[in-house]
């Protein structure tokens, strides 16, 4: 189950990326819900996919202050 919730989380992110603010708040909660080794994964597939998008690395430090 919790590959599924991973992936899920990944899918949410991609959809609400046009809203930095949105993001923010998505990421949030999924740091809440992801085991630790998960959040790692989940920090490398953000720092590649928010290299286009340099207005959600902002968002970031939400991973960082956990």
């Amino acid at each position: 189950m919790s590959k599924r919730m991973f992936d899920y989380t990944k899918s949410v992110l991609e959809r609400v990326s046009f809203d930095a603010k949105l993001f923010c708040k998505e990421l949030d909660k999924a740091v809440k819900v992801l085991l630790p080794y998960e959040i790692e994964e989940l920090m490398e597939w953000l720092l590649l996919f928010t290299k286009e998008k340099p207005e959600l690395r902002q968002c970031l430090i939400t991973i960082k202050n956990t």
